[in-house]
């Protein structure tokens, strides 16, 4: 089964834009200051639109919504709880940098959230962050240091959640002891509090050895992005890290996409929203990697650069074979959100899935 996850805007959701980088609820400038300082300058869109598009991720039928991480955005743990309270089926993930808060009140504030949701909260553990936001909030620790705190940060919430895999102890009398490089449990654990209730299934992203190692040791799912490359992702060197620790992780794919009736429609599209940011489509071409691959969707909003534009038919084709490669989960993305939403879970999902996406 192939599953589809929809990220949700957190800065408005605009349909006419400029040549303005994006901010808070509309397009303007950007920060500029590079001091140590709040950097989420301008404002503050309403949650109508937000809601509008949970509401059309559920109805039309995704497996599951993501409030991604954006320091100038909404914060995403708020988002991902009003999702949770507006949706009965789709899973809702939240993304969240290990600097957020500890391990033990991430989790704590996971247990209340599953409990509310019927276990239907995942974690989209984001580990590498921009120097800017890491300025912004005071963090200092470089990537290394990154990825050895995301190890002990997944380390330590399942182990109070679960008394599993913890370093220097464990649970003794229903206590959960911890004792690392950057956290330090003493008579941790709520295990009473979470019975019945499942860990959140954990999403991390990364090419790099530490992030297919964490991947490997701690993640339910790995999301790569598609490059320029005609080679697949490196879905095999991480099932084959996955393996040696006897585990299995699965795969997914973030994927921009412009799909229309015809391809001539679905690059007119393109041509269409490239104008729009950069007042004319004179380099479009430089980005087309072959007949349906496109480089260049992070200047039109997406958070992944390499996407699809073609028909429905040509862009399923080309999902279809993405997953037979081993990827399991696309997180896809469009402008304007509820529009593509719609147009995607109409004419495209049941053409990627028939088996599970139509109705007998």
């Amino acid at each position: 089964m192939v599953r589809f996850a929809w990220e949700l805007p957190t800065r408005g959701d605009s349909r006419h834009v400029g040549s303005a980088p994006r901010h808070r609820g509309a397009w303007g400038p950007g920060p500029t200051s590079t001091v140590a300082t709040d950097i989420r300058p301008g404002k503050f869109g309403p949650f109508d639109a937000l809601d509008q598009i949970i509401t059309a991720v559920e109805l039309t039928g995704y497996d599951s919504v993501i409030a991604p991480y954006d320091p100038q955005g909404e914060e995403s743990w708020i988002v991902a709880g009003n999702a949770l309270r507006q949706t009965r089926h789709a899973r809702v993930g939240v993304e969240f940098h290990p600097g957020f808060g500890t391990p033990v009140y991430a989790a704590k504030v996971s247990a209340t959230l599953q409990r509310l949701s019927g276990d239907r909260l995942d974690w989209h553990v984001s580990v590498e962050t921009t120097a800017d936001d890491d300025r912004s909030r005071g963090d200092r620790t470089t990537t290394a240091e990154k990825y050895r705190r995301a190890t002990e940060f997944l380390t330590v919430a399942k182990g109070v959640w679960t008394g599993a895999g913890s370093r220097g102890g464990g649970f003794a009398g229903g206590e959960f002891n911890f004792d690392g490089e950057f956290y330090d449990v003493i008579a941790g654990g709520f295990d009473e509090a979470v019975t019945g209730h499942a860990f959140p299934a954990v999403y991390l992203s990364g090419t790099s050895d530490a992030a297919l190692e964490l991947s490997a040791q701690h993640g339910d799912v790995h999301l790569f992005e598609l490059t320029r490359s005609p080679e697949s992702p490196a879905v095999r060197e991480l099932d084959d890290r996955a393996t040696a620790l006897g585990r299995t992780v699965g795969a997914g794919l973030r994927l921009p996409i412009i799909a229309r009736e015809t391809a001539g429609e679905a690059w007119a599209r393109l041509r269409r929203q490239w104008g729009e940011v950069f007042g004319d489509a004179g380099d479009l071409l430089d980005g087309r990697i072959d007949e349906v691959t496109f480089a260049g969707f992070e200047h039109l909003g997406h958070r992944a650069s390499v996407g699809l534009v073609g028909s429905y038919d040509e862009v399923a084709q080309r999902i279809s074979e993405l997953a037979a490669d081993g990827i399991e989960t696309f997180v896809v993305s469009g402008v304007p959100h509820i529009e593509e939403i719609h147009r995607n879970a109409e004419h495209l999902l049941h053409r990627t899935d028939p088996a599970t996406r139509v109705l007998a």
